[in-house]
């Protein structure tokens, strides 16, 4: 017997006891999940038509009480986007006028605190969740952020972490009280960014979603907001036939009560 015939042999033999469909085989078909959050919808800025005309399933994260804000949440909503609301909180540094208006700063009371969510909540129509606008002063508050998930939980809203400090006391409040949270694993631009660092910050974000089998981008309209579609763009073209683009509310480390299939829809 020549050894191409033992080669033959010993490979029938192996498929027998070892299948071709082992777990390895299967993790490479494996489908990864990737949201892709927006953040600063609301006012008339870049970026802002010109996500809503590309067909990318983002997440729509809008700032509360802007002209826009209900109008550009009824347009998400009917274009099948999900939307969230971008709530402003207090910073450790940076100008009050980066805020945009009512924002929850330290200086409220804990009813003033509430009630402004809700007044945040009711400003954006179809929100199935919030992420936080700025907010490394009262991320580390754990009075005023339990007044905030609080209310999330009391309007059925999950919570996105936007990793503005690592302090932040959004993680453990919301397993304490059951709300249904994430943290941003990458942001994808800044105030100088081109589409070139948008798109290498797109490749980033894919490779922890192929070592996690998920992962959270957080983008932006306006200043460089025309920059960060086409970065985006061009990304989303190069990837994967298993990367598959999800809402937030897809990738929630608390479940929720609804199917995700179902719930950023109704």
């Amino acid at each position: 017997m020549n050894f191409k015939k033992i080669a033959i042999l010993l490979l029938i033999t192996y498929s027998m006891f070892f299948p071709i469909t082992t777990t390895f085989a299967e993790n490479i078909s494996e489908e990864v999940k990737v949201a892709i959050i927006i953040d600063d919808f609301g006012g008339n800025v870049k970026g802002v038509k010109d996500f809503f005309d590309s067909e990318i399933p983002i997440t729509v994260a809008i700032m509360p009480f802007l002209d826009q804000s209900k109008l550009q949440a009824e347009l998400a909503h009917d274009l099948g986007l999900e939307v969230m609301i971008h709530l402003p909180l207090q910073p450790k540094k940076g100008k009050a006028s980066w805020l945009g208006p009512k924002p929850i700063t330290k200086d409220l009371s804990l009813e003033e605190v509430k009630n402004r969510v809700v007044e945040a909540i009711e400003s954006v129509p179809h929100a199935k969740g919030i992420n936080n606008h700025m907010g490394s002063l009262i991320v580390e508050d754990e009075n005023i952020m339990r007044i905030i998930m609080e209310t999330a939980k009391e309007h059925h809203l999950y919570f996105i972490d936007s990793g503005t400090n690592p302090k932040s006391v959004i993680p453990q409040l919301a397993e304490e009280l059951g709300v249904p949270w994430a943290r941003r694993d990458i942001f994808l631009d800044d105030t100088r960014s081109s589409s070139g660092h948008v798109y290498k910050q797109m490749q980033k974000l894919i490779k922890v979603a192929e070592k996690n089998g998920q992962a959270i981008g957080i983008g932006h309209v306006g200043i460089k907001g025309d920059a960060t579609v086409k970065g985006v763009k061009e990304a989303i073209k190069n990837v994967s036939d298993n990367i598959k683009i999800v809402p937030a509310s897809h990738l929630l480390k608390t479940k929720i009560e609804k199917k995700p299939d179902y719930f950023w829809q109704e």
